[in-house]
């Protein structure tokens, strides 16, 4: 995963210029609070869980600004604004393999590791990390042979740890940017940050 550090950085100096290094020390502090409950995902046996050391500095950029004051619509923008800013390519080949991977699907070498991957991710590397598994079936998945069900949610896990499950659902939003990213449609009926008992992400194909 790139460094994520410095897209909250930005986001931080560009909202409060003039008290952007106070902010950003504070964020650094909570994270360190925060990261003992995340230090598993680092060497977890599940690769899902490595989302979660970003999940923890996203959830102490939260507690800083409710601290600030700052109401909920005003924090919701802000994560967005920089969850949405990382997950950008970096550049035009970035784009690419992006957008390649998906059209991948349905390939023998892809439904290979596909399988691989599945045996990794629905088991659980920790209590507080993620399951979940890969649907290949074509009548599941609108054709395409790929889905994923989120069966436990580390990153609502963490949240709701810290009394802060009620801005879990902020990261839900940035699905559909990633999964465009890809060159696919998102189509979800719930998540569990919503309430839901899993995340279900279905995919189309975005016509080039």
């Amino acid at each position: 995963m790139k460094d994520y550090k410095p897209y909250f950085k930005q986001s931080i100096e560009r909202h409060y210029p003039q008290d952007a290094v106070n902010l950003i020390a504070q964020v650094d502090a909570e994270f360190l609070v925060i990261q003992p409950d995340v230090g598993f995902a680092a060497t977890s046996a599940n690769p899902v869980d490595r989302r979660l050391d970003f999940a923890a500095y996203f959830l102490s950029l939260i507690k800083v600004l409710e601290k600030k004051g700052e109401q909920y619509h005003k924090i919701r923008g802000i994560c967005l604004e920089t969850t949405i800013q990382f997950v950008q390519p970096r550049n035009k080949f970035e784009a690419f393999v992006k957008k390649s991977v998906p059209r991948l699907v349905g390939y023998k070498i892809t439904s290979y590791f596909l399988k691989i991957f599945d045996s990794k991710i629905s088991k659980s590397g920790h209590p507080d990390g993620f399951v979940a598994r890969i649907i290949t079936d074509k009548n599941e998945t609108y054709g395409l042979g790929y889905g994923i069900d989120i069966l436990e949610c580390g990153i609502c896990k963490l949240f709701h740890k810290h009394g802060f499950h009620q801005y879990a659902a902020i990261l839900c939003e940035v699905d559909k940017i990633t999964s465009g990213l890809a060159g696919l449609e998102l189509i979800r009926n719930g998540t569990i940050a919503n309430g839901a008992a899993k995340c279900d992400f279905r995919f189309k194909l975005v016509s080039k």
